[in-house]
């Protein structure tokens, strides 16, 4: 199924305030136009650094940039696409803070 991204602005957004990963977030973005998901674990096969997150969250962790950036994304399995929120945007060490008080579940600033 394809990937249908919700709040595609909020990447852009980013980038526009750091400028150094906006190669990178291009990069994933043409992956994610291509990426054709069944299952979650199809999510990793397309992106080898990506973990599923559990406590049944339905949410993964991207790694951008060569690991410097991190995103959180919660995806949905619907009949003809899969669609994929944006829930929060950081740097590794911003999100080893998430991790760091179990936040990275429940957070959702997009």
């Amino acid at each position: 199924m394809r990937v249908h991204l919700i709040k595609k602005v909020t990447i852009q957004d980013y980038c526009e305030l750091n400028a150094r990963i906006k190669s990178s977030f291009a990069h994933w973005l043409e992956v994610i136009k291509e990426a054709d998901w069944e299952i979650p674990k199809d999510i990793q096969k397309t992106f080898g650094s990506a973990d599923l997150l559990g406590n049944r969250s339905s949410r993964v962790v991207f790694n951008i940039g060569g690991n410097n950036c991190r995103m959180i994304c919660k995806y949905a399995f619907g009949k003809n696409n899969v669609h994929l929120f944006i829930c929060w945007i950081g740097t590794h060490p911003e999100y080893d803070r998430l991790c760091n008080t179990n936040d990275q579940y429940e957070v959702n600033i997009y």
